[in-house]
């Protein structure tokens, strides 16, 4: 389906800390013996159009999972919910070759695992064929001088919106109060999206709790949970 995963790969500093970490040996036996088939290498400036009936081997609901940190909430979600496909991107090789373990232990079938940029990723799909967007406790880049780093940006947002069909959601959360603020400004900001009410956010499937949530919840940051639909 692609190449071989480079670890060692050099990528530009973007949105995110190019993080490759040292992986454990389950973790490396995943990436051998799972990355041809489910796994996806972004390539900067790359534009080809990605097929996602061809990558998931059919056509249904598409949910793309930005930073999906060691994957573990990916995996439930993608267990749970068998009719949709999950399209997660990272660049924390150890967070990779953990999704790939836990695709390989539970019979995921509906998950793919990407490499890279996810705004370059991003750039290679069509208009309108996601269902939903997940970006869950992105790099809060706490300094002012980095803010131009965060990936809620109105640039980007409207960039996803527009992968987004009708209908489709882009669902944010962050621990960071003042990221929390910034990010609502943005959302609200755009054309495109509407914030979600609590009645409707709780029809939305469940999001599992994420290590970098419980983290935060133990160091007493609120979480804040920022559901937007395209309309």
């Amino acid at each position: 389906m692609s190449e071989p995963i480079s670890l060692s790969a050099e990528r530009p500093i973007r949105t995110f800390h190019p993080r490759r970490g040292r992986m454990s040996g389950r973790h490396a036996d995943a990436v051998d013996a799972h990355w041809a088939r489910f796994g996806l290498t972004i390539v900067d400036g790359d534009r080809r159009p990605l097929d996602l009936d061809h990558l998931f081997g059919r056509s249904a609901p598409r949910v793309l999972e930005i930073g999906f940190g060691m994957g573990d909430a990916t995996a439930a979600m993608a267990a749970a919910d068998p009719d949709r496909d999950f399209l997660g991107i990272e660049v924390h090789t150890p967070g990779i070759g953990n999704l790939l373990a836990l695709i390989g232990e539970r019979g995921l079938r509906n998950v793919r695992v990407a490499r890279g940029d996810a705004m370059e990723l991003a750039g290679r799909l069509a208009p309108a064929s996601l269902a939903a967007v997940h970006v869950f406790f992105p790099d809060p880049w706490p300094k002012a001088r980095h803010h131009k780093r965060r990936l809620i940006s109105p640039a980007n947002v409207a960039v996803l919106r527009e992968l987004l069909a009708p209908g489709g959601v882009l669902r944010c959360a962050t621990d960071w109060p003042d990221y929390a603020r910034a990010m609502t400004r943005t959302l609200d900001g755009d054309p495109g999206l509407r914030a979600m009410p609590e009645p409707e956010a709780r029809t939305l499937p469940p999001r599992p709790r994420t290590k970098f949530e419980q983290r935060g919840a133990r160091a007493g940051r609120p979480i804040a949970d920022l559901p937007y639909e395209r309309v």
